[in-house]
């Protein structure tokens, strides 16, 4: 019975979920609630640890079903690290390295446009990825990417919610090129700083998975999973990384303590960004409570594709 009730909720209109969707807009950024109950912050001005790490265009905080708070800004370990946030270490145009965005060192997000449509549940964003380092004759920062991002927001359903990221990026100058740390790990891209219980456990496809030092090739999703509902009991994030993403697509970084998550894109090597045909990155979040079965998982991935 209880996959029927499941497939019957996946049919339901678009209308009807959206009726209880909110957006509360602030001078810093935008509270998105269900039934009042908030669903995650996304930052939209710039925020600093006493003018450190300053660091825009992220989700923090992002709760749990059960309105346990899952994410972290700021953690004392790494504190550039925030939230659920897409940056890069490596930004070079043509041979010159502007700032840093995964570090917050020498990089600013002009998100200069933000709304939310009930109808589609739906969360848009426009940024422009600016840097001391390009200026123009009278010294003002020019911006040379164009970042446009969509959240949709599914309505919890039983025991998980749905988010569906899709991160648009252009070029405004030629030559302009992203990658990840410049060591083996590669680390960069679309990344999740979650709290990380004790008995956290990682797995996918392929069964349970165990973290390294350097990237891991799993499947498409992940599923991290432990102690994390309020009253100690298990919950969860699923981190989906859609098929026609540009490859790699199945490389992991993973940690068990003090560190994010990460679906690695493009790992060591940078990449060109075209000024022409945007880089396109889709990422799925499953948020969920209690047990969630690699067959459900499996069916949210194949929807995604």
């Amino acid at each position: 019975m209880k996959s029927y009730l499941y497939l019957f909720l996946l049919l339901l209109p678009a209308s009807l979920s959206a009726q209880s969707l909110s957006f509360e807009y602030l001078e810093d950024g935008v509270w998105v609630k269900e039934n009042d109950e908030p669903v995650f912050f996304y930052q939209q001005k710039t925020k600093s640890n006493s003018g450190e790490y300053a660091r825009a265009n992220y989700i923090h905080p992002l709760y749990g079903l059960d309105g346990t708070v899952l994410t972290e800004d700021f953690p004392d370990d790494h504190l550039h690290h925030r939230g659920i946030f897409w940056t890069w270490h490596q930004v070079f145009i043509e041979d010159k390295r502007i700032g840093d965005a995964w570090l917050c060192e020498g990089f600013s997000w002009d998100v200069y446009e933000v709304g939310g449509k009930q109808e589609d549940s739906t969360l848009y964003t426009k940024t422009y990825w600016k840097s001391p380092k390009w200026i123009d004759e009278q010294g003002k920062q020019q911006p040379f990417l164009s970042e446009e991002t969509s959240i949709k927001i599914h309505s919890a359903i039983e025991n998980y919610r749905i988010l569906d990221f899709k991160i648009s990026l252009l070029a405004l100058v030629p030559d302009l090129k992203i990658g990840g740390s410049e060591d083996a790990k590669g680390y960069g891209g679309f990344s999740v700083r979650m709290k990380l219980p004790e008995d956290i456990q990682f797995t996918s496809t392929g069964g349970e998975v165990t973290a390294q030092t350097e990237a891991v090739e799993a499947g498409h999703w992940m599923n991290m999973s432990g102690s994390l509902a309020t009253d100690g009991g298990k919950a969860g994030i699923v981190i989906m990384a859609h098929s026609d993403n540009p490859l790699p697509n199945n490389q992991w970084i993973l940690r068990t303590k003090n560190s994010m998550q990460n679906p690695v894109y493009p790992g060591r090597e940078p990449v060109l960004i075209s000024t022409e045909e945007p880089t396109i990155l889709r990422y799925r979040l499953v948020i969920y409570h209690g047990d969630l079965p690699d067959k459900e998982i499996d069916h949210w991935y194949e929807e995604l594709k």
